[in-house]
């Protein structure tokens, strides 16, 4: 979406590639103006280029020092400062999934690009039936079928509540403090928007597993309405992934996405 390049490890600038991304910048400025009322934690500070644009508007900010979180640093940690990450995460998703919609909605912020409708979830698992089915053992598409049947037995059920949210909490946007074991900040809010606060956890839950996300719900309140959703949303992420690679097959790189994420997620219906 963007091409990006960093100066001396100090100034970070962000081009837009297309149209698409160029418009997405606004909204992810405003997102960003209106979470730095909310939360402590380090966020760019963006200046935009709009009158002295290269093909599309483009924009800078200094860089915020910080590591990718992996799971392998969570594994790594005591116990007791799991759950401070853990608590650290949960305040912070707390606050961002509870900013007044008026509040959000003022600052002229639409929905999130993870939106989905039931259309678009019944569309996916037709896809995944013409296109990847053909290529998987009986197990697999088994576990498939099971996966969608609450979506098949209901096209409403995963319409959740609408909040402000990310959508994108991957570990490349997590910047992680080794010495303080904490988030030092979080970059990149290109999908956040009004939308379904369980796509935040479905992140967390295929990046991290769901045993350090239900440290997570122990500061979250309120997480029990919304794991299922999380739940399957995060199964169906590699789907995704995959449908893109077969799609995309100059592009190897869709295949390996799913190279050191979690797979402890709890299966749906099996209660938190």
């Amino acid at each position: 979406i963007n091409d990006v390049l960093i100066v001396n490890k100090r100034e970070v600038f962000r081009f837009p590639k297309n149209d698409w991304g160029a418009e997405d910048l606004w909204q992810e400025a405003k997102c960003l103006d209106l979470l730095r009322e909310y939360v402590d934690i380090l966020l760019p500070v963006w200046t935009i280029y709009a009158e002295d644009k290269i093909n599309y508007p483009f924009i800078s900010y200094k860089r915020i020092p910080g590591t990718a979180l992996r799971r392998e640093h969570i594994l790594h940690l005591s116990e007791a400062d799991q759950d401070k990450l853990a608590a650290q995460l949960g305040t912070l998703l707390q606050t961002m999934h509870n900013i007044p919609l008026e509040a959000v909605q003022s600052r002229g912020i639409g929905p999130s690009l993870t939106n989905r409708t039931a259309e678009k979830w019944w569309q996916l698992y037709e896809d995944v039936q013409h296109e990847l089915f053909p290529h998987l053992q009986q197990f697999a598409r088994a576990w498939i079928e099971e996966h969608f049947t609450p979506l098949l037995a209901d096209p409403g059920w995963m319409d959740g509540p609408q909040t402000f949210m990310n959508g994108d909490l991957g570990p490349y946007h997590l910047l992680y403090d080794p010495d303080k074991g904490l988030l030092n900040g979080i970059i990149d809010f290109g999908t956040a928007g009004i939308g379904d606060p369980a796509a935040d956890f479905a992140c967390l839950l295929n990046q991290y597993g769901e045993g350090f996300v239900r440290r997570i719900g122990r500061t979250y309140r309120g997480i029990e309405a919304l794991i299922e959703r999380a739940r399957f949303w995060a199964g169906t992420l590699e789907l995704q992934w995959t449908l893109a690679g077969l799609r995309n097959p100059d592009d190897p790189s869709w295949f390996m996405v799913h190279i050191g994420r979690a797979h402890d997620i709890s299966p749906l219906g099996s209660g938190w």
